[in-house]
């Protein structure tokens, strides 16, 4: 293990957040560079670093030009955009920020169904415009939690959290995952289209990869139906956004409230145009409090690395990586 971490080198690529910048530079020597372009490492440099922390893509060319690289410590608890398995063959452990971020984001996925299916947004609006004062109260709206029957795609910790708050608020839980969750009672369905077909509220919660890459598709939301709402908390990258626009202008479902998006920050103009839609600038985890906590758990993985060999919160493609001696 490292004795001395004032003697390792950190390189932080592009922005990351300022209390994990603090603490990565009190505890280690910290070296930045504008992005993560493999370009920018000059030969001195390469060879010097051993751990990165980062709030960006790190992709497989980054990770081959720092020949001594150990860990990548990504803030954020999905780590789509770190090639997690190239760096599994490299050896190179990567960790996330898990767990610290579930309950604020499981509030925020409470909070925007609530805003699509009662229109509260749209409501103040009415208030801030003058329109109660000239013309009466808002209109009653067509849609309402009662009786919604909800499915989640995507039941890992954050869609736990998710469903213990739906189930406060009354409503029947499904679920859609890869596989059935052991030792779980909620209802299970094998495919997504499978479970938009039993609800009437759709809520993802998954991941950003290959294998959900617009599995919110055409399909799935004719499943839904006519009085569906669809929630996206996950990655962008899970939906087909332009079979999600047609969808919810010609009526094929009733509504969608998107905290993510496929080329965030640039979201449609279509879906902006919506009366239907209600958007959120990808704020799920966005508190003080929480990205604190994510910051903390950035550094304390490195900390945990070059102190004891073992990270926090290793990803599972690179669970089993090992510190040499």
């Amino acid at each position: 293990m490292t004795s001395d971490r004032s003697a390792v080198t950190i390189l932080v690529p592009g922005r990351l957040h300022e209390r994990a910048l603090a603490r990565v530079d009190k505890a280690f020597k910290m070296v930045r560079l504008d992005r993560a372009d493999k370009s920018l490492i000059s030969d001195g440099l390469a060879g010097t670093v051993r751990g990165v922390a980062a709030m960006t893509a790190i992709d497989a060319a980054f990770i081959d030009a720092l020949p001594n690289l150990e860990i990548i410590a990504s803030f954020g608890v999905g780590y789509d955009a770190v090639d997690a398995r190239h760096a599994a063959a490299k050896g190179v452990m990567v960790t996330n920020t898990p767990d610290v971020l579930t309950e604020e984001v499981a509030d925020t996925a409470l909070g925007l169904l609530i805003n699509t299916v009662r229109e509260l947004a749209r409501a103040e609006n009415w208030l801030r415009q003058g329109r109660w004062v000239k013309e009466g109260p808002y209109p009653l709206t067509k849609a309402t939690l009662r009786g919604r029957h909800a499915g989640i795609f995507g039941m890992g910790r954050i869609g736990m959290a998710i469903a213990k708050r739906l189930e406060a608020f009354g409503l029947s839980i499904a679920y859609h995952n890869r596989r059935r969750v052991e030792g779980l009672s909620y209802e299970y369905h094998p495919t997504l289209a499978g479970l938009a077909a039993a609800v009437d509220t759709l809520i993802s919660v998954a991941p950003g990869t290959a294998s959900t890459e617009k599995a919110v598709n055409a399909e799935v939301l004719r499943a839904l139906g006519p009085d569906g709402v669809f929630v996206n908390i996950g990655r962008g990258s899970t939906v087909d956004e332009e079979a999600l626009i047609a969808a919810l202008s010609g009526g094929v479902i009733r509504a969608a409230g998107l905290d993510v998006f496929a080329d965030e920050p640039r979201v449609p103009q279509a879906l902006i145009d919506l009366p239907n839609a209600t958007l959120l600038p990808h704020v799920g985890s966005a508190s003080v409090h929480t990205r604190n906590a994510m910051a903390d758990l950035v550094v304390d993985n490195l900390v945990a690395w070059f102190s004891e060999g073992k990270p926090l919160t290793p990803v599972p493609e690179t669970a089993g990586v090992a510190k040499s001696a």
